[in-house]
């Protein structure tokens, strides 16, 4: 049986050890446009800052591991060009190849609009090993540094800029930073930046960048500010272009629709990863939130459902949670905003509470926010941002959510008590009590 896999990294790389695993005479391919295999992508910014020492750590498994441990024929510099389903073969520059089944795994790549001047020098997104290479030895003599974009990935980048001693400016187009999060807690984040000297910049577009052969400056609709290097942050699209043509079905923006078992729509064609849909437990639908965490684990089951072990995923209820610089920031389900575009009717409740038992000494205030269904009760999402104890709770909530509880049952948790770890009622049960 020929298995192909097109991408290299966590969803691939998942599926291609699950079908080595489930198959030890199975003859499987990877093909990486790229050289470096297996890599956590999230650990990036934080090389960038120097907390972590080497993009060494940051690579699970290299490609003679591949070879040589699990026979598996991991191809580098291997971009794929164009699928033809009918005939069952994938083309590149160069070469052709036949699968019986074949994963598309090919993630996604940063968004960088066709702004005038964005070939200088000194202008950089982070999203491989290579970009933030290439970001990392673009930094000698540079003082100044934009962030394009306020998500995840710009606060991060900013946060590890001023860490280096840079002088940071966030250019974000729309009212707040960090939109993901509902607007009654975007004060905590802009005074969290503004204390370590970012500047912020809101409804603000970029509109091109000038400089002699570097760039110097980027253009906005309301001025111009000066700088010595760039980094674009606004977010990432599927690497779904050559697809064109396949019959393959897609979501809205170009994301490959997948089933439970990450199967397509066509015969002996699977995907996973950034480049696919994700099911999302709460909206009951397919959506796109590109996550290391969603990519493993599709990849992993694409790799059981090839070998004809399938496991069904289970979906997503929309977590993720960011350090920015003493804060904590985490959210799982629906925002208000999220809620609202969906049309259900809904109650927040909200309190600022210690993170551990008030007398317990150092005890750090935790904001929390929960919205729940107002007839049926079921908790669609919580916001939690504090300097200690947030991981904690955002987890509770996130299984909370995984079981579709109602908000009232949030109480009947039996959670770990004792002072240095919590107070008697946890913070989320004290927050929903006062439903």
């Amino acid at each position: 049986m020929k298995y192909i896999i097109i991408g290299g990294d966590a969803a691939g790389m998942s599926a291609a050890m699950q079908i080595r695993r489930g198959d030890s005479s199975a003859e499987i391919t990877t093909l990486e446009m790229g050289d470096i295999y297996s890599y956590a992508q999230c650990g990036l910014p934080y090389v960038v800052g120097g907390v972590i020492d080497s993009f060494d750590s940051l690579i699970a498994r290299d490609v003679q591991t591949f070879r040589d441990k699990y026979n598996i024929d991991a191809r580098v510099h291997h971009e794929v060009t164009s699928v033809d389903p009918t005939n069952q073969t994938v083309s590149g520059d160069g070469f052709t190849l036949e699968y019986d089944k074949l994963l598309i795994a090919t993630g996604a790549s940063p968004i960088t609009p066709p702004w005038e001047g964005l070939d200088l020098d000194g202008i950089h997104t982070v999203k491989t090993i290579p970009d933030t290479k290439a970001l990392m030895n673009d930094l000698k003599d540079v003082s100044r540094v934009v962030v394009v974009g306020g998500g995840y990935i710009g606060l991060e980048m900013a946060e590890n800029f001023v860490k280096l001693g840079k002088e940071v400016t966030m250019i974000e187009r729309g009212e707040r930073v960090a939109k993901i999060f509902d607007e009654e807690l975007s004060d905590k984040i802009h005074k969290e930046a503004e204390k370590h000297g970012i500047t912020l910049r809101f409804n603000e577009s970029v509109e091109s960048f000038s400089g002699d052969g570097r760039v110097q400056e980027v253009i906005t609709d309301k001025g111009s500010i000066e700088t010595d290097l760039v980094v674009i942050a606004i977010g990432v699209t599927p690497n779904t272009k050559f697809l064109k043509g396949t019959g393959l079905h897609l979501f809205s923006n170009g994301a490959i629709k997948v089933n439970a078992f990450m199967k397509t729509n066509i015969e002996n064609i699977w995907a996973a990863g950034d480049c696919a849909t994700q099911y999302h437990r709460i909206k009951e639908r397919d959506d796109y939130i590109p996550l290391g965490t969603h990519a493993n684990k599709q990849g992993r089951l694409a790799g059981r459902s090839m070998i004809g072990k399938p496991r069904a995923f289970q979906g997503i209820v929309g977590t993720s949670i960011i350090k920015f610089f003493n804060l904590t920031l985490a959210r799982t389900g629906l925002s208000e905003a999220e809620i609202k575009a969906e049309g259900y009717p809904f109650r927040t409740i909200a309190a600022s509470i210690p993170h551990i038992a008030g007398y317990y000494p150092e005890p750090k205030r935790m904001d929390i926010r929960l919205s729940y269904h107002a007839e049926t009760e079921q908790l669609l999402g919580g916001q939690i941002i504090g300097e200690a104890g947030v991981d904690k709770r955002i987890d509770v909530l996130a299984t909370a959510l995984y079981h579709r509880m109602r908000v009232s049952e949030l109480e009947d948790l039996d959670l770990a008590y004792a002072p240095p770890y919590n107070g008697v009622w946890d913070p989320v049960q004290q927050v929903a009590r006062r439903k």
